[in-house]
């Protein structure tokens, strides 16, 4: 079941996400990305992606901003924000769908550029038969 999210708690989630996407550490590929998510109480946790120079050890925008969240003791998330700066809003990867899966299955996830190019969907549409805690 989703939960209703207020137009204005949406917006400054893309506000937040695309403040933090300009504190993004991407020297290798230059590809900035920031995310906000916002738990069932409205607050919003924000993350930047951080590259390194052993790309495997890359932490994206999502995975950051979940551990920002987790960190706070929460993992009741009902929408991700992610922001890119490029001609169409790109998706989070499959790795942090798996991430974002751990926190809501169901939640919306906004995919959008800095002037404004939204896409919605929701995790399960991104993400059809995650794996998850029911499969160990």
């Amino acid at each position: 079941m989703q939960q209703t999210i207020s137009h204005e708690t949406i917006e400054r989630a893309v506000a937040e996400a695309i403040r933090i996407r300009t504190n993004a550490y991407a020297p290798y590929s230059n590809f900035l990305v920031g995310a906000a998510l916002v738990d069932g109480d409205g607050n919003i946790y924000t993350g930047c992606n951080v590259e390194n120079a052993s790309y495997g050890l890359t932490n994206c925008a999502e995975r950051v901003a979940v551990g920002t969240a987790t960190t706070l003791g929460r993992r009741d998330i009902i929408l991700c924000v992610v922001v890119t700066d490029t001609p169409a809003a790109a998706a989070p990867c499959g790795a942090c769908r798996q991430v974002l899966s751990e926190c809501n299955q169901h939640m919306q996830i906004l995919c959008t550029t800095p002037d404004r190019n939204d896409v919605w969907c929701t995790l399960d549409e991104l993400l059809p038969r995650a794996f998850g805690p029911n499969d160990l």
